[in-house]
């Protein structure tokens, strides 16, 4: 993470339930595993926009919401991605956010983005689509106690690994 853009896993966005202070400058964001991108959006506010998308999947408001909840428990490992547009990479742009989401569109070819994008990713093989059923209750609570177990073994693996 630096100044211009940070990354989380989503098991561990799920356990953040205020926008640090410093991720308020952040107006652009990514959903993508290790290897393709599937959905660049924009907000004044990304963290709070991916909670809408988050919470949107439950009701099929947001495909992209849709597709982390079908294929959990697998997503907690996507990332998030949270950029500002004001930031040098984007200079090119001329750091104006209609723009810098063009350029991530133009970029990754997201699976999910069919506006200003030509020709989206392919689902990768191995994922549930959106409209698949969902395979775990439609609970958040349960999900993020979920998340928050994954993110404990996680630490405690990470944790004696150090020690080792």
């Amino acid at each position: 993470m630096n100044g211009e853009n940070a990354a989380i896993s989503l098991k561990r966005f799920l356990l953040l339930e205020q926008c640090p202070a410093s991720w308020r400058e952040f107006d652009l964001y990514l959903f993508r595993d290790e290897n393709v991108v599937f959905y660049a959006g924009q907000s004044h506010l990304a963290f709070h926009r991916v909670w809408e998308h988050l919470i949107g999947g439950f009701k099929g408001h947001s495909i992209v919401g849709r597709f982390i909840w079908c294929n959990w428990p697998r997503s907690m490992g996507f990332m998030i991605e949270l950029l500002n547009s004001r930031s040098a990479q984007f200079d090119g742009a001329g750091n104006e956010l209609n723009a810098a989401e063009r350029l991530l569109i133009q970029r990754w070819s997201p699976c999910f983005n069919v506006s200003q994008n030509n020709q989206p990713t392919p689902l990768p093989g191995g994922y549930l689509p959106p409209n698949a059923p969902f395979r775990r209750r439609r609970s958040l609570t349960m999900l993020i106690h979920e998340a928050e177990r994954a993110v404990k073994a996680e630490d405690d693996r990470l944790w004696l690994e150090s020690i080792e």
